[in-house]
């Protein structure tokens, strides 16, 4: 009766705050009784956080009795168990003592493990070493920046991060099927729930993307502002590049948006010559009102004068 979701309120001497909590048991078999003492064994199989204490007190109020919890014994934790994990203290000093003696770290690393044994359960993501870093400071993970993955990963599920040498970088929440990172080119892969490798393990390689590289080129000829948000002159495909998560494609090219780049790419050729873009545009002014005026004197010119004489004319100014 007691499998399931119960309702459970943590004791007056726990470490908790006291408000009522679901927590779930998954199994519970009674393994030995005595009428005399009436002590009773029980094994229960249940979900981190629950109280024993408040189960034993749950089935007293169930049998009309009363019961209270006399000793408890953890056997399992996760997948550590204490049939194949367990080590004592002085597993610890006779492993430390041959290491020490005999320079043999065989027992040292059989009770010492590593923290990646806590996550065997779990599906498994490759991520490139240029992406880890971004990882650890609370990154999303993107297709771009996947290796190899588990076959067997739903969306919801968690997934753990690792590099290629098999170090954990961060347990997530997957966003995306097996099948689904297979057909994908972009889009969210998993958000990062709990990050456990240390910042800066790897080296930082962000901002070095086509994408970041663009706006410190369009910053430094003035197509954006310091602090890289648009001006009047930004091209349009910049501007309408980025909507939000779920829409973020570069757009239909428009005829005008080749120009606004041959534009820029003229500009910063202007600038790396020393040659700053108002003094261009004041030279564009000149050359146009310079060109517009010798047309009009042409025009004059054929009206008053033969043609010979204009073909003279328009020689010589060649």
């Amino acid at each position: 009766m007691l499998k399931g979701a119960v309702f459970q309120m943590p004791p007056l001497n726990s470490a908790v705050k006291r408000e009522l909590r679901i927590r779930t048991l998954y199994d519970m078999k009674l393994l030995d009784y005595n009428h005399e003492s009436k002590l009773a064994v029980f094994w229960v199989k249940c979900e981190a956080g629950t109280y024993v204490r408040t189960i034993c007190v749950h089935l007293g109020y169930m049998l009309k009795v009363g019961a209270h919890m006399e000793e408890l014994r953890r056997n399992r934790s996760g997948i550590m168990s204490e049939n194949e994990h367990l080590y004592t203290m002085h597993d610890v000093l006779d492993a430390q003592y041959r290491y020490t003696h005999s320079k043999d770290e065989s027992y040292l690393r059989t009770v010492i493990q590593p923290t990646e044994i806590l996550l065997l359960n779990y599906a498994r993501i490759v991520v490139k070493d240029s992406s880890i870093n971004a990882v650890c400071y609370g990154a999303k993970l993107l297709i771009p920046g996947i290796l190899r993955y588990s076959s067997n990963i739903n969306t919801g599920d968690t997934v753990v991060l690792i590099s290629t040498k098999g170090e954990a970088i961060a347990v997530s929440i997957a966003q995306m099927t097996s099948s689904e990172i297979y057909s994908a080119d972009h889009g969210i892969v998993a958000k990062t729930k709990r990050v456990i490798m240390d910042r800066d393990t790897y080296p930082v390689r962000w901002k070095l993307g086509p994408r970041a590289s663009r706006k410190k080129h369009l910053m430094s000829i003035g197509l954006l502002d310091k602090k890289g948000k648009p001006v009047p002159e930004t091209p349009t495909d910049w501007i309408q590049y980025y909507i939000d998560e779920k829409n973020n494609n570069i757009l239909e090219a428009k005829p005008e948006e080749p120009k606004a780049e041959v534009n820029a790419e003229v500009k910063a050729e202007r600038k790396a010559s020393g040659v700053s873009a108002k003094s261009v545009e004041k030279k564009k002014k000149k050359k146009k009102a310079k060109e517009e005026s010798e047309k009009e004197e042409s025009e004059e010119e054929e009206v008053d004068t033969p043609k010979p004489k204009k073909k003279k004319k328009k020689s010589t100014t060649e």
